[in-house]
């Protein structure tokens, strides 16, 4: 039985395309909110932004595509827009409201404009007449053509044409006449800085007129760019660059953070105009790629670094708080003053939810402003501050869409909360939506192990079989999965599915201890903490034996792969997205392969190998480590602890979903799946009962990476795996 089309999914299509608030911040003289969307156009098969500007009443402008990255003066009265054209034609616009001040056409000075977490940059000098952006450096084949096909490394997944990130100074007089500045007016560089190592720089940001602070990033000393997505353990650090009069190309460069620590986004505290404290998010280099932030600080004047908060290894009954857990980069404006205190503003992950989080930028003492209470399972998202007392965030839960809200602070230091918007819904999805029930479950056995279980109410009070349970593991392994809302998920609960999402051990926002613990486990820890979720549901009652089915991408993929295999009476059917399946061959394809020997703990005495000493906590002797060998030692350790030593007992229906420019998760993981299972299949003829072994289907999305996110692919992915589910996950 091969998988067939039912229909579209209405559920899923008018979910998904309900706008997304991914950016925000305060505009002119009187700090007006406005907030960027994202929007999926199923008709058009495209992504598209617009915008809404918050002022006495909703203005709603549909953004340019030609626009990649725009940002606001400290001042508020200039934007900086980054153009790309028909025919890769690039320019800088500076707009002061409707008036253009500045704009120069950049197409001959490098390739495209750098608008991802870890390389982007745009930033405004303090007198507003110089500004900071990355672009990809050209390169020179005119005297030697061997130039355009020397290997150069690349940042990894999504990113293969990202690697020489050059961050630009464009400067510009302004017209006395308050025209547009001419071209004499314009200057741009390419700043170079010279450093005793190579170094990648981005990130930038103006403290003074000729002090940047800027993130340096390195290679390995075998020459990788280790993959920069979603891992926060990269060589990396915090530089001060200074611009020289007689050679603002070549600015003088010198390192502030340790080469211990892998630190990123940087971010300038000014008080009267005068820069007095930097801020930037650290972690450590080596071991999990994604653990529990530290953020520090350097005060300008002393020249003093202080650690402002530290890494927890484990909440204590008198003090919860597990640890930062925040995205990628803060705000670009985090700062909020509150009578005679300034504080960074912060989202983090606090166990299964994300929180806005204070924390005083004197004491590191750390406040949570939207604490869980009795309320709705809110999960929320930080965009913005005024860097004075208003800020702009919006939050959701499984089963309500995103609203954004306006925090501000009053004369008596109350905090107050205004809804600036929300989600649109017809009635349909409203009542649908109305009799979903979300929850986060305890795993006492395995414990902190918690689960986020959406269910229907209906479902849950009327007799007869229990609806079929999806099991979800996230991906990873270090990340969470959160009370936040995500149109895939919640559409598979409409179609009539319970969902049980665990957070297994290895998560990030219950402690560093947690994250820690899996090393060396995976395979057996996080496939066992699954497992024991699925069973606690049934002892509850919420579902049954006999009706389960899984589904993961990434490393969920692997969980769910292992599960089908370790316990091959355990789910019906799963479906897998860009699964790591055998993780010795995954070493030698991936953008991230310390990743391998961080998560499986493979030893140097297992190596033979020098280069790693400590392979539980952290693997490198070095910030720019050179890899061990995959030895017979090493690939035996990694096959016992892959799902394809299991493929022998896999009798599941498995779909396989694969992003064929996946460098994370190479194509050839989950190709080498379907034909294992499909080799192990067994041939039934006549009137003797269908077998399923061996059952197994591909679907392959050109063009799509690792998330498989594009807006057709992402949609048939769904579809794909709710048919998937709908003919296998019954049994029988």
């Amino acid at each position: 039985m091969s998988l067939q089309y039912t229909g579209s999914s209405t559920f899923y299509t008018e979910l998904a395309e309900i706008p997304l608030p991914v950016s925000a911040d305060f505009i002119g003289d009187n700090r007006v909110a406005r907030v960027t969307y994202s929007v999926r156009d199923h008709d058009r098969n495209i992504k598209r932004y617009l915008t809404k500007t918050f002022d006495n009443q909703c203005t709603t402008s549909h953004d340019s595509s030609e626009i990649k990255a725009f940002a606001t003066s400290p001042s508020k009265s200039r934007q900086a827009i980054l153009r790309e054209v028909a025919n890769s034609k690039r320019f800088v616009e500076i707009w002061t409201g409707t008036q253009l001040e500045a704009s120069l056409d950049v197409s001959n000075y490098h390739q495209a404009f750098l608008t991802d977490d870890f390389l982007y940059s745009l930033s405004f000098s303090p007198s507003e007449t110089s500004l900071l952006y990355t672009a990809e450096a050209s390169i020179n084949t005119d005297d030697d053509p061997y130039n355009k096909f020397r290997y150069t490394p690349h940042f990894g997944d999504t990113c293969r044409a990202k690697k020489r990130p050059t961050i630009f100074l464009f400067s510009w007089t302004r017209s006395p006449s308050f025209t547009r500045a001419a071209k004499q007016d314009l200057t741009l560089f390419a700043l170079q800085p010279t450093t005793e190592s190579p170094v990648l720089f981005a990130q930038a940001t103006f403290a003074t007129e000729d002090t940047i602070f800027a993130t340096g990033h390195e290679q390995t000393k075998d020459g990788r760019i280790l993959g920069a997505r979603g891992c926060f353990n990269r060589p990396m650090g915090i530089w001060q660059l200074t611009l020289l009069k007689d050679s603002l190309g070549s600015p003088s460069a010198s390192r502030l953070t340790p080469r211990n620590r892998s630190c990123r986004s940087p971010r300038v505290l000014f008080d009267n105009n005068q820069p007095i404290k930097l801020f930037w998010f650290s972690n450590p280099i080596g071991g999990p790629h994604a653990s529990c932030v530290s953020l520090e600080s350097r005060d300008l004047l002393t020249g003093t670094n202080t650690v402002l908060v530290r890494t927890v290894l484990e909440p204590t009954p008198s003090n919860d708080f597990p640890g930062l857990y925040t995205e990628y980069n803060m705000p670009t404006s985090p700062f909020l003053r509150r009578g005679d205190s300034i504080y960074i503003v912060l989202q983090s992950i606090w166990r299964s939810r994300t929180t806005v989080l204070f924390i005083d930028t004197q004491s590191g003492e750390i406040t949570d402003a939207t604490k869980l209470g009795d309320g709705p399972l809110y999960s929320w998202t930080l965009h913005a501050t005024d860097n004075k007392s208003r800020f702009i965030c919006s939050r959701s839960t499984p089963t309500t869409p995103w609203e954004v809200l306006l925090g501000s602070f009053d004369q008596h230091d109350t905090l107050e909360w205004k809804v600036l918007d929300k989600s649109l819904l017809s009635s349909t999805i409203k009542e649908a939506l109305d009799d979903l029930m979300p929850s986060i479950i305890p795993i006492t056995a395995r414990a902190p192990v918690e689960t986020l279980l959406i269910q229907s109410k209906k479902a849950s009070t009327c007799g007869g079989p229990k609806p079929v349970c999806v099991t979800i593991p996230h991906g990873g392994p270090h990340a969470t999965s959160t009370t936040s809302f995500f149109p895939a998920i919640v559409a598979l609960a409409l179609e009539g599915y319970t969902l049980n999402i665990p957070n297994y051990t290895g998560s990030m926002g219950f402690g560093q201890r947690y994250i820690q613990k899996l090393l060396g486990h995976c395979g057996s820890m996080d496939v066992e903490d699954v497992a024991e979720s699925v069973r606690e549901l049934v002892r509850r009652g919420i579902s049954e034996e006999g009706r389960q089915v899984v589904m993961g991408g990434s490393h969920g993929g692997f969980i769910a792969a292992h599960l089908i295999g370790q316990h091959p009476t355990l789910s019906n059917a799963a479906s897998l997205r860009n699964p790591v399946v055998s993780a010795g061959e995954f070493a030698m394809g991936t953008d991230i392969p310390d990743w391998v020997y961080s998560e499986f703990g493979v030893s140097s005495t297992d190596s033979d190998s020098d280069s790693y000493t400590s392979p539980t906590f952290n693997l490198l002797t070095s910030p720019t480590p050179t890899l061990p060998p995959m030895t017979p030692k090493i690939y035996n350790t990694l096959f016992t602890a892959s799902p394809i030593a299991h493929v022998d007992n896999i009798t599941a229906p498995v779909l396989i979903l694969i992003g064929e420019d996946d460098l994370r998760v190479v194509p050839g993981q989950g190709i080498g799946l379907y034909h294992a299972i499909k080799g192990r299949g067994e041939v039934r003829t006549g009137a003797e009962k269908e077998n399923k072994k061996g059952t197994v289907e591909v679907l392959s999305f050109p063009g799509e990476s690792h998330g498989i996110d594009g807006v057709e692919a992402a949609r048939v992915s769904f579809e794909a795996t709710r048919d998937w589910f709908k003919a296998f996950g019954e049994g029988g």
